[in-house]
């Protein structure tokens, strides 16, 4: 189950006052490569919509600046406490390309131990569908400023996180990304990058 395209849009707007950020626009700009990509692939443009506003909203829970920051973790409890448990589900698996909790190079998941073991389980149980890898290759070419190619998105992210934003996982998670864009190229019957073609010339050049 996932919320309504108004409420998924409500959620997002609360999430943003709560932790204004890059973040926000980012929702909205995978939330419209989902729902394009979903129009040319007999996908639910609807659901990709709503899965792509939600799939960052973990990050409501970071105006604290506490460290625990973990917005895989805080975006999951709370599309499952309010009973979205497809939401849910995006919030979780779009962080991992790679299904191994150990590929995260994203906020601190260390200092979360009992939330860990909690993803860890629910990740191990999850059989990627197809919303599930839209979604992992839409983080990857919605950027805040629009929509890019996969090498630019992860190019920046690497250089944005530092050392925490490299590890052992990273090059078979880049292999990952661009295996997925070939997934839905084909799935598509074109190359996805020409559904964005105006808007990612414009970042290049």
């Amino acid at each position: 189950m996932y919320p309504s395209r108004s409420e998924a849009e409500a959620l997002l707007a609360w999430g943003g006052i709560q932790n204004p950020g890059p973040w926000f626009d980012h929702c909205k700009n995978a939330a419209r490569a989902a729902q394009t990509i979903a129009e040319h692939c007999n996908l639910d443009p609807e659901r990709a919509y709503v899965s792509g506003l939600l799939h960052d909203i973990g990050y409501y829970a970071n105006a604290d600046r506490t460290g625990k920051n973990c917005h895989v973790y805080f975006g999951y409890a709370l599309m499952m406490d309010k009973g979205y448990d497809a939401s849910a589900r995006i919030c979780l698996t779009h962080s991992f390309p790679i299904q191994d909790l150990r590929s995260y190079t994203g906020s601190d998941l260390t200092a979360l131990e009992n939330e860990r073991s909690r993803l860890a389980t629910a990740l191990s149980q999850i059989t990627y569908d197809d919303y599930d890898k839209l979604l992992q290759l839409c983080d990857a070419i919605g950027a805040a400023q629009g929509i890019c190619t996969v090498e630019r998105r992860i190019i920046d992210a690497t250089i944005r996180h530092g050392k925490r934003g490299y590890n052992k996982y990273t090059i078979k998670k880049w292999k990952t990304f661009f295996a997925l864009k070939d997934y839905f190229d084909e799935k598509c019957g074109m190359n996805i990058y020409n559904l964005f073609r105006e808007e990612i010339s414009k970042g290049i050049f």
